[in-house]
């Protein structure tokens, strides 16, 4: 045990305030929470990613027992999705080796786009997504 916190204590978490145009990132390792919530339409989709999925890839080394990814956006472009692909795809393969891992989305009572979004990557991910209906994101 003594080794699985020290290595956390070396790992800093990512707590980042959102824009008009990019997510509010909330990536926490003591919990096994990774949250982005708001609007992801950032000038470089890539770039503002890149760190997000190196953090979960360093992350994946040595996790919590659960791991929950909250995707709490009310909206995101065409290139966020793909960088959202890509999160989902690290996290699927962290899946069941140490951890379990749990995503729930959240859409809007009467955003059927994102609730669709949601239904897509659970179709092409093979993780447990839980839909979660909400008035406000």
């Amino acid at each position: 045990m003594f080794k699985r916190e020290n290595q956390l204590n070396n790992m800093e978490n990512i707590n980042l305030g959102g824009t008009p145009k990019t997510p509010s990132v909330n990536f926490n390792c003591e919990n096994g929470v990774i949250e982005l919530k708001g609007r992801s339409i950032p000038e470089n989709s890539v770039e503002f990613y890149k760190p997000l999925n190196n953090w979960i890839e360093k992350y994946g080394e040595n996790p919590q027992k659960t791991t929950v990814f909250e995707v709490k956006l009310e909206y995101f472009n065409t290139s966020s999705s793909k960088c959202l692909l890509d999160i989902f795809k690290i996290l699927e393969s962290i899946n069941g080796t140490a951890t379990e891992v749990k995503v729930k989305w959240y859409f809007e009572k009467d955003d059927g786009d994102m609730q669709e979004a949601g239904e897509d990557y659970q179709a092409l991910i093979p993780l447990p997504f839980i839909m979660i209906e909400v008035e406000e994101i």
